[in-house]
């Protein structure tokens, strides 16, 4: 059971001067070239994309947030658009990320930055907190709640849920088998992938999660036409970006699971103690295996300032409903100093 949660309500944004554009930047880092799009002046707020996602996944935040006084940075994670693609898996664990998050916020002459992440920029952004709190203020977490790291090896628990199909992440972890199926037809996928985890989209338990041993995951896609939230235009934009780099860079975070197990030993069972907000839409299928998480805030995440689940909302939350987290994140970020 989801516990402690309220439908999300609308609050009103409060909106200063017109912004100018956003712009795009490329950032040489330590770790790499970092793309980044950004908005607005003010307090830095750094945004978290997912899998498989870019930066373009915060395109209705950005001025959001710029009009309400702050400066806001989507971020192309490391792999993705046209941030650097390390050939090595190990690059890709939450340690390095981390570090390049903090190379980031310095970068952009900064000291401190609140954190908003969807899906694996949700974990990420869970992850800096903890790592490195004298950096990372508050963490606003979107689809994934925060879970303390510990408990048994991920790979062992992966395993066990499958049965006689494979759960989707060991699947998406055997390098070259998922790329497969994947970049045989970009578009065709990403259109699947899209419309299967929205909201409304009339998905079947146990749809796209467990794979039949020897089937291609796109199997368990639902038909149909293209989620209202998701264009022609930006499917392309999606498509042609995953052309352009494949999806290796994109699936080295799941294959760097265990090793984040390993190395983030020393924190475990920590809770996120900064001020923080969950946000997900009710028809996300993944809060189906993750409730736990979410009951366990008391406890996990003790700064918590409200949890919202939005009604007919699937996995992409703030592409779905993009006034309603715009609206939610200003509101949250108003009152970080109260």
């Amino acid at each position: 059971m989801l516990g402690g949660v309220r439908s999300a309500r609308l609050p009103e944004v409060p909106v200063t001067a017109p912004v100018p554009p956003a712009r795009h930047r490329l950032l040489a880092l330590p770790g790499g070239r970092v793309h980044v799009v950004e908005q607005g002046e003010g307090p830095l707020v750094l945004l978290l994309h997912g899998f498989p996602e870019s930066w373009h996944a915060w395109r209705h935040q950005l001025p959001v947030l710029a009009a309400a006084g702050y400066r806001a940075v989507a971020v192309d994670a490391r792999g993705y658009g046209r941030s650097s693609r390390p050939g090595d898996t190990e690059a890709y664990r939450a340690v390095a990320l981390v570090g390049e998050l903090v190379a980031l916020v310095r970068a952009l002459g900064e000291e401190r930055a609140v954190l908003a992440g969807h899906d694996w920029g949700a974990t990420l952004a869970g992850q800096a907190g903890l790592l490195r709190p004298e950096v990372f203020s508050a963490i606003a977490l979107l689809g994934v709640p925060y879970t303390p790291p510990g408990g048994p090896r991920p790979s062992e628990v992966f395993a066990a849920m499958g049965g006689e199909e494979e759960f989707y992440v060991p699947f998406l972890q055997r390098p070259g088998v998922a790329e497969a199926e994947m970049e045989q037809d970009v578009r065709g996928w990403l259109a699947g992938f899209y419309t299967t985890l929205s909201g409304r989209s009339g998905v079947v338990p146990p749809g796209p999660f467990f794979v039949p041993r020897g089937h291609a995951m796109r199997e368990r896609f639902v038909d149909g036409p293209l989620p209202s939230w998701l264009s022609e235009e930006e499917l392309d934009l999606y498509a042609g970006e995953f052309e352009r780099t494949g999806f290796g860079g994109a699936l080295a975070r799941y294959r760097v699971m265990d090793r984040d197990w390993e190395d983030l030993a020393a924190w475990e069972g920590e809770p996120l103690r900064q001020p923080s907000l969950f946000l997900a839409g009710r028809e996300d299928a993944s809060l189906a295996w993750l409730s736990e998480a979410v009951d366990a805030f008391p406890r996990t995440l003790p700064g918590l300032r409200g949890t919202h689940l939005l009604d007919d909302c699937g996995h992409w939350v703030q592409q779905e409903r993009p006034d309603e987290v715009g609206a939610l994140l200003v509101e949250w970020l108003a009152g970080l100093d109260r």
